[in-house]
This record gives structure tokens, C-alpha cells and sequence, in this order.
């Protein structure tokens, strides 16, 4: 028999307008910026523990973002956010 000891996940989020939306960059970068804020805000409202590895804004105003999320409250992770 299996058991998961700890785990979490790792992913990349792209944040970003459609290319159809017909802003202007400065304001795509604004919106992708006040998403990006509300996506870490509610992570901290629902008690996720994470840690943001990279977040990096591209020539296109989207920005790329890595994260480490605990998927499990049950287990210890401390090995993975150190």
C-alpha cells in the first residue's frame, strides 16, 4: 500500500488579455497586474500556503508566474518552501 507523505504542486499561470480585447498595452499590463493581485489575495483569503518562485512580465504585457502551492492540509510540506 501507497501512501502520499507530502506533496504540492508546482504550476506556471500565464495572466493575460485576449488579443482581440482592443486595450492599449499600457492598459492590458494594468489589468493583468490587478489580476495577478487578486489571484494572490484570494489564495490568502481561502488559507493557501504558497509560495510565488518567479513572476516575470513579458514584452506583451502578460505576465508569467510560477508557483508552489500546498494541496493537502494534512501533510508537511516545510521541505518544499524552504
Amino acid at each position: 500500500m501507497k501512501r502520499v507523505k507530502a506533496g504540492c504542486i508546482l504550476q506556471t499561470l500565464v495572466f493575460m488579455q485576449k488579443a482581440d480585447c482592443g486595450y492599449s498595452r499600457e492598459m492590458q499590463r494594468k489589468y493583468n497586474r490587478e489580476e495577478f493581485e487578486k489571484y494572490k489575495k484570494d489564495l490568502e483569503k481561502n488559507k493557501t500556503r504558497y509560495q510565488i518562485v518567479s513572476a516575470e512580465e513579458q514584452s506583451d504585457a502578460s505576465i508569467v508566474v510560477r508557483v508552489k502551492k500546498h494541496i493537502n492540509d494534512k501533510t508537511d510540506v516545510s521541505e518544499y518552501f524552504n
